[in-house]
């Protein structure tokens, strides 16, 4: 099954029907010369340096008398395709979308054209994936939550990548901060025992935030019950794998007052879990989620979550991959960029009842 696609620019155009002109006579009807017009158009980076203003109008008349920009054309003059490859595990609410929300805004700015692949975490896409999509031209890679594989000969930029790979960015997150911020709000709120729902094995995160956790933890003096420690499994994206786990955690029969899940989606399961066990949240479990996607402000209540800057890593990577293309050879590139994590309070989170 071929899950890849292609996403280009969804720029207005005009009447489809309307024949296109060219890009003199655009630059004549603006009184403006073809190679101001033409920057705009083709989103160069020299483009900054002209008005903004200019610029808009530039853009209302191409969309206005219909202009279509010969990318093809463009292409072939500079020798290059002006696209770039992107590896997900899954595209569906949550971690993926908001990267490549932030992916998308900047390739689309910077008038670059790319294929998103989905590998649900089969061994042989993420190794077959990257071979292929060279083989469309692309000039460089964004995996996100996915192990890069040495020996890609084009640059690659990693969203939560961990691992050291000649010719790879990672983009990580502050792990140690975030468990710090979690665990600081919930000590200080009188937890004392408290569940943990693991990530799944394959994804990048797990280990890095596991062993986070444990050490903030041990800062904040709170002993982790193994009992009380669950892990996801299943390659499914939706609330079902936290239920779960949740339930296994209540059969334990042992008390907690409080649950870290590994992501929003996972915490969101647990909430329910919890309910149908007769457990108030937050009156009898504070519930902590992780990334803060889109909906965690409106669950009822509304999730207290480390807030990964998700889109911003997308932007950061799309920025660091089209600056590394355009860099001459053999320049030096940056082997990590970390992004900052920052604790959202909302309903989820209680003090203890005493």
């Amino acid at each position: 099954m071929n899950r890849s696609k292609t996403v280009a620019s969804s720029r207005p155009r005009g009447n489809a029907s309307a024949p296109s002109v060219s890009l003199k006579f655009l630059a004549e009807h603006l009184a403006l010369s073809p190679a101001t017009v033409s920057l705009v158009i083709n989103r160069s980076p020299a483009a900054k340096s002209i008005p903004h203003r200019t610029q808009e109008r530039i853009r209302q008349a191409a969309r206005e008398l219909n202009y279509r920009p010969n990318f093809m054309a463009r292409s072939l003059r500079a020798q290059r395709s002006f696209t770039v490859g992107v590896v997900v595990p899954e595209i569906s609410e949550g971690y993926a979308a908001l990267v490549l929300s932030g992916i998308e805004d900047h390739l689309l700015e910077e008038g670059y054209f790319y294929f998103v692949v989905s590998h649900r975490h089969r061994a042989d896409l993420i190794e077959e994936y990257p071979h292929l999509l060279q083989q469309r031209a692309v000039e460089g890679l964004i995996a996100v939550d996915t192990a890069c594989q040495k020996g890609v000969p084009i640059p690659v930029v990693a969203v939560s990548g961990h691992r050291e790979v000649e010719g790879v960015t990672n983009i990580v997150l502050d792990h140690a901060l975030a468990a710090k911020l979690a665990m600081e709000h919930l000590a200080q709120h009188g937890h004392r025992s408290i569940a943990f729902i693991k990530g799944q094995e394959f994804s990048s995160d797990t280990q890095i935030r596991w062993e986070s956790e444990r050490g903030a933890a041990k800062e904040f003096g709170l002993e982790i019950n193994e009992r009380l420690v669950g892990q996801l499994d299943g390659e499914s994206p939706s609330p079902e794998l936290g239920y779960a786990v949740t339930q296994r955690l209540l059969a334990t029969g042992e008390t907690f007052t409080a649950l870290f899940a590994f992501n929003d989606i996972s915490a969101i399961g647990a909430i329910r879990a919890l309910r149908e066990a007769g457990r108030r949240v937050p009156e009898d479990v504070s519930v902590v989620g992780f990334d803060d996607i889109q909906s965690a402000a409106f669950q009822n209540p509304g999730l207290t979550t480390v807030r990964q800057p998700l889109r911003e890593m997308g932007v950061i990577a799309a920025e660091t991959l089209l600056r590394r293309i355009n860099a001459p050879p053999k320049t030096p590139y940056p082997r990590t960029i970390t992004v900052e994590p920052e604790l959202i309070v909302r309903e989820s989170t209680s003090r203890v009842k005493l």
